[in-house]
């Protein structure tokens, strides 16, 4: 077998709750787990029959336009390529540009003559379908990919578009006289640039908001991003948690305190705290002494009391991974965007909003993730989680 280069690509964090500070973050993390809770669909489609087609259903949909956190990348489309600021949607699989920047057809560019209709959770788009050259970083370049061109589109400002890399079975319905639209995941598989449909993502945790601080690795996992050995899970079969990317995990606090037995969640990318259900939120806070905070909604702890917090400790698949004191809290230097005082330490911990026992009691969203290298092994159905440089870090 040939030797395969590890294809990766870098991306930015934003978080898109700044204006409203903690309070907008933990209610759009709160509403969302509530939509897994439900077992809503990771991200519903609507195919719009007119230019003006109801909406209706689709507010029920998860998706990146309901993300407490967005990652955006680069991406080339034509030939000379233009660039354009897409956002990476890990559910939802259609590709599409026209935002904001127009498109820029080139000789590479086709007209396939289709229309494309996408609705998401809080946004929309609608236009015409392209086949064209698309361009994620020097050694993932893609010949002939399906794209969305937006004559109108909704709810994406500051943004081109979605960088869709979903499962294709996402794509059924959205674009006329198609079954499905192969996604850039499938075509670089396909052209046999990358030789797995897997996702790795990695993160650099950062005290400074909007900044390039990960990278997306498409087809296998880039072992320079991570420290020992990348362990697998097998995805969970407790609903609704099995319908995402779903584990079982149990928590403990300190090395004696079990307080969330093994039990079924979901890692997602999209929340952007760590959320416990109540039982377990609860134990942590009597545990740790914290008080909530009246402006953030966040639980705080005092100097003194950060002196003594503890790890938390999750065991996942027989593999305990733990989550140190500093990873715990909120960068103090992105205190400004909770709305947050100067100093203060706040926690990342917060309430799931639902009793366990749920089906669904965890939620390890970008504040978890981003201390372990994550593989998101659509093909064989599994979670790969590897410790990394900076998960003992005192980043925070």
């Amino acid at each position: 077998m040939s030797h395969v280069v590890i294809r990766g690509i870098p991306f930015a964090t934003r978080l898109r709750a700044a204006k409203g500070g903690a309070k907008e973050l933990l209610e759009r993390d709160r509403a969302r787990a509530q939509k897994f809770l439900a077992g809503k669909s990771h991200h519903a489609f609507v195919a719009a029959k007119a230019k003006h087609a109801s909406s209706t259903g689709a507010d029920s949909s998860i998706d990146v336009t309901d993300s407490g956190v967005t990652y955006t990348t680069q991406v080339g489309v034509g030939s000379p390529a233009t660039d354009y600021t897409l956002l990476i949607d890990t559910g939802s699989s259609n590709t599409w540009i026209g935002a904001d920047l127009p498109y820029k057809p080139t000789s590479t560019s086709h007209n396939t003559g289709n229309t494309i209709n996408v609705s998401y959770g809080s946004g929309s788009m609608s236009g015409k379908e392209y086949t064209d050259t698309v361009t994620l970083g020097p050694d993932l370049v893609i010949q002939n990919q399906g794209i969305g061109v937006a004559s109108t589109a909704q709810g994406f400002e500051g943004v081109d578009g979605i960088l869709g890399v979903g499962p294709v079975d996402l794509t059924q319905g959205t674009v006329s006289n198609t079954t499905e639209v192969p996604t850039v995941t499938d075509n670089l598989y396909a052209q046999g640039t990358i030789s797995s449909n897997s996702l790795g993502i990695s993160y650099e945790p950062s005290s400074t908001a909007n900044v390039s601080n990960g990278e997306l690795t498409f087809g296998g996992t880039d072992s320079t991003k991570y420290t020992g050995t990348l362990n697998t899970v097998p995805l969970t079969t407790t609903s609704p948690a099995s319908a995402y990317w779903g584990i079982n995990q149990s928590v403990s606090y300190g090395t004696s305190q079990t307080i969330l037995k093994t039990t079924a969640g979901i890692v997602d990318t999209g929340t952007t705290l760590l959320l416990l259900a109540t039982e377990a939120f609860q134990a942590y806070q009597k545990a740790t002494g914290a008080t909530e905070d009246s402006t953030t909604g966040l639980l705080t702890i005092t100097s003194a009391q950060y002196a003594k917090l503890q790890s938390l400790y999750f065991n996942i698949g027989g593999v305990t991974y733990e989550f140190t004191p500093n990873a715990q809290i909120w960068p103090r230097g992105l205190n400004s965007t909770l709305g947050g005082n100067e100093g203060q330490i706040y926690l990342i911990v917060s309430d799931l909003g639902s009793n366990v026992g749920s089906g669904l009691d965890f939620i390890n969203g970008f504040g978890w993730i981003q201390r372990y290298y994550t593989l998101f092994d659509t093909g064989n159905k599994q979670l790969g989680l590897a410790t990394t440089a900076y998960t003992d870090a005192d980043t925070n």
